[in-house]
């Protein structure tokens, strides 16, 4: 079992990332279905925690990435996962869609380079 201090060290190594553990890249789904997401090397902690190196929230996009990285992501890019949950349920109309999550900072600011992971989903009747 690990300590706290080596629980705290292990999350905030060099390695960061984030990736869609549910559904599955390609997975047929129905509407609503869940996402949710795992990170290495960050911890998740609500938006209004503020800004710390290493801690940070989820954001889901429906698109590529935002052209400017340096900037806050707005509201009309995505869903903000503010709680600082690791999942959200969706409701999405029947096709394909790509699912992009994007790790940022209490802000919205994502981090350089862009912590992120990216699916496709076929939303089926």
């Amino acid at each position: 079992m690990l300590t706290v201090m080596a629980w705290y060290s292990l999350a905030l190594s060099d390695e960061r990332s984030v990736k869609i553990v549910q559904p599955k890249n390609g997975a047929k789904v129905t509407s609503p279905f869940k996402v949710c997401m795992e990170i290495k090397g960050l911890i998740l902690e609500p938006a209004k925690n503020g800004v710390s190196e290493g801690h940070g929230h989820h954001h889901l996009l429906f698109t590529s990435l935002p052209k400017n990285l340096n900037r806050p992501i707005g509201r009309k890019q995505g869903i903000h996962m503010l709680e600082g949950k690791p999942c959200r349920v969706l409701k999405m109309v029947p096709g394909k869609h790509v699912i992009r999550a994007l790790f940022a900072y209490g802000d919205h600011v994502p981090y350089k380079p862009p912590i992120t992971d990216k699916i496709l989903v076929t939303v089926v009747k």
